[in-house]
């Protein structure tokens, strides 16, 4: 091969199918490894960190505003990405969902935005799923945040179980089995799903035991992320956990 047709094809941009940009917690040590494990080999991932420190609050959180715009502009510049996601729940309802995906449009170019609110809302509708039963790793402020959003967002909340935690690194060494335990006693009888909250949290590695044990489908930060990001560009994830995944179809988007 002549060297300036190797150096041409050395700096021609990998061909995904699709292109994902993530914008995570500078604490979160789970989502990036997560989401990969989640998608087709062949979907390119593409990360970037947000200024964060522990404890994770609202105050905290709505501090993210402030770098979300820098690590935008970061992330593949001149590239336009098919979806750009915000990695953090609890930081979706500090900021607000609208202004979160708002500054996400205004930061990086992309045909998509959203966020693990977004997916999750998204996801549940998907699966006909009206009263929900919400377990997080939070403490009660950001508990009460929580269901207070999704019951504006038409969802009938009938609990939300926290662990009572506010550091990211924490939340990441919970075992998928202690998630499980959690999970079945969060799960009010009459819920027709149950959604775990938090990127930083391997809730996904906990779903296809739960959703054995429940009989219902569960949701989970990432499993949403990537099951939202699929959808929108029309693909699917034959290997991803969850009854939400057996919902998607692969199609041209509009």
């Amino acid at each position: 091969m002549r060297i300036d047709t190797l150096i041409t094809a050395t700096l021609t941009p990998a061909s995904d199918r699709a292109r994902i940009g993530l914008l995570g917690l500078a604490t979160d040590l789970n989502s990036e490894a997560d989401l990969r494990r989640m998608l087709p080999a062949d979907i390119g991932l593409y990360c970037n960190r947000v200024r964060h420190a522990n404890p994770m609050t609202l105050e905290t959180l709505r501090s993210v505003a402030d770098d979300l715009p820098r690590a935008g502009r970061d992330l593949l510049p001149g590239l336009t990405l098919d979806v750009v996601v915000y990695g953090c729940t609890s930081g979706t309802l500090a900021l607000g969902e609208a202004e979160t995906l708002a500054l996400i449009a205004r930061s990086k170019p992309s045909h998509y935005q959203t966020t693990p609110v977004t997916a999750s809302l998204a996801a549940l509708k998907r699966l006909g799923a009206r009263r929900v039963s919400i377990l997080t790793p939070y403490r009660a402020d950001v508990n009460r945040a929580l269901g207070e959003y999704y019951a504006s967002r038409g969802l009938e909340v009938l609990n939300v179980s926290g662990l009572d935690m506010d550091d990211d690194y924490a939340m990441t060494a919970i075992p998928p089995e202690t998630i499980v335990e959690a999970g079945l006693r969060a799960m009010a009888p009459d819920a027709d799903a149950l959604f775990i909250s938090c990127t930083a949290l391997r809730a996904s590695l906990a779903v296809e035991a739960l959703e054995k044990a429940l009989g219902r489908p569960v949701v989970t930060s990432n499993q949403a992320i990537v099951w939202h990001a699929l959808d929108l560009v029309g693909l699917t994830a034959p290997t991803a956990p969850g009854q939400l995944f057996d919902t998607l179809q692969e199609h041209t988007p509009q």
